[in-house]
């Protein structure tokens, strides 16, 4: 029996098993590097049909290395897709998703609580490559999602968990939004993890992780990936999604009728990724597939710190306010407790009284804490957001996406919460 098929096995057994191949010559037990540019054909009929696809064997590294197949299928197995595919990055993961789904002059709907690096990429490389996104309140009305959603939109983007912020977005409306518009729902769940959230069971349609975060864990790698739910009906949109429809030329199936409900994955593998080329190197691979095993076990630690100390903190009188949906007097603490009820998450954010030079003397007094741009180590980090990532925004931006001066993002990790509580008090004294 091969370690890919699991079906009905627990999270805890699917993610060390899952999507696993033991090799046939070593048997070896760990999912080997495959350090390799390319396959030997077996020769001239060989080598025309791999690069035709009319065979199963590898033609190259750059879409199609074995160990990052392994930890493409895991990603499915756990997210409850048809299909995955690792990449370079988070960003390349973003990049590549939307790419398989848009062309320039086409429309992106996405909720207003983004990651800034990724409101970033959205205004700066895919602008010029013609694609435009446009920002709708989360919280906005069906109405006026609706309204925004035009011949030219190709898919709503979102987060589960936005980070800094935390606002805890309403996957299933979003889903059934748009569904109704006939555009796929493409959810950035990385603060989330598969573990503690799956959006393909509240409707998603394609699932978009930094592996560099939580799932690989160690703060070692960086890399991407992207899961297709195979749920969303491409032949019912085919004026939308004529590439994924429509035969590529003569007597060529197109992508729907050749690969069904995993069509577009099948396109970003063989065309989007074998064209731009966002390569993850195997050896980092190696290191995501050793974290993905302890995932569960490092998200429960994760969440326990997380709750403990967004509490302590919500205490402390030099805090503002705390942004954790673990709180229950957090504005999104009912939906966290619907769409994450094993845990909100490891990030928590909080607003120091005393502004920038407050955040100051708390960053620099840090001893434990890693003062440092991550998040998902298992090393516990702090960032300043107004003076890192949000830096190239004005101060008006900033304020108007909730970057307030104070404003301090915590990664929370693994280690003693009782130290960690010690460290922070250390900065919340130098604070004041």
């Amino acid at each position: 029996m091969s370690d890919s098929e699991t079906g009905g096995r627990d999270f805890e057994t699917r993610q060390i098993h899952a999507g696993a191949v033991i090799d046939t010559q070593t048997r070896a037990r760990i999912t080997p590097v495959y350090q390799t540019a390319g396959y030997v054909f077996d020769g001239f009929d060989d080598g025309e049909d791999r690069f035709a696809g009319r065979t199963s064997g590898r033609a190259y590294s750059r879409n199609d290395n074995p160990t990052n197949a392994v930890a493409g299928r895991r990603l499915a197995d756990l997210e409850g897709g048809v299909d995955g595919i690792v990449v370079a990055s988070g960003q390349a993961a973003i990049a590549a998703a939307l790419f398989a789904l848009a062309r320039a002059g086409d429309h992106i709907l996405a909720t207003s609580s983004l990651y800034e690096g990724t409101r970033e990429m959205f205004r700066g490389a895919l602008r010029r490559q013609g694609l435009e996104v446009e920002y709708v309140p989360d919280e906005a009305d069906d109405a006026h999602w609706a309204a925004r959603i035009t011949e030219r939109t190709r898919a709503i983007y979102t987060e589960t968990i936005p980070n800094p912020l935390n606002q805890v977005v309403d996957l299933e409306r979003l889903a059934r939004i748009a569904h109704a518009a006939g555009v796929p729902l493409v959810v950035d769940s990385t603060v989330a993890t598969p573990y503690l959230c799956r959006p393909i069971e509240w409707g998603a349609d394609i699932v978009i992780h930094s592996t560099s975060k939580w799932l690989a864990g160690h703060g070692s790698v960086i890399g991407g990936a992207v899961i297709d739910g195979g749920r969303f009906d491409w032949a019912a949109q085919a004026e939308r999604f004529p590439h994924l429809v429509e035969s590529p030329r003569p007597g060529v199936p197109s992508f729907v009728d050749r690969f069904g409900e995993g069509a577009y994955l099948a396109y970003l593998r063989t065309v989007t990724v074998l064209e731009y080329g966002p390569t993850v190197p195997p050896t980092s691979t190696f290191l995501l597939l050793h974290g993905i095993e302890t995932l569960s076990l490092r998200m429960e630690r994760h969440v326990a710190n997380s709750q403990r100390i967004a509490e302590w903190l919500a205490e402390q009188p030099q805090v503002a306010a705390v942004a954790y949906p673990g709180l229950a007097s957090d504005p999104y603490h009912e939906r966290a407790r619907r769409y994450l009820p094993q845990g909100a998450g490891a990030v928590v954010t909080i607003d120091l009284a005393g502004g920038r030079d407050a955040a100051r003397r708390f960053i620099d007094a840090l001893e434990l804490v890693s003062p440092m741009t991550h998040i998902g180590d298992v090393r516990t980090l702090a960032i300043h957001l107004g003076s890192t990532i949000h830096a190239k925004l004005s101060e008006e931006e900033r304020l108007e996406a909730g970057i307030t001066p104070g404003l301090i993002r915590l990664s929370i990790g693994l280690e003693s919460a009782r130290d960690l509580i010690a460290d922070l008090t250390r900065g919340l004294a130098a604070a004041a």
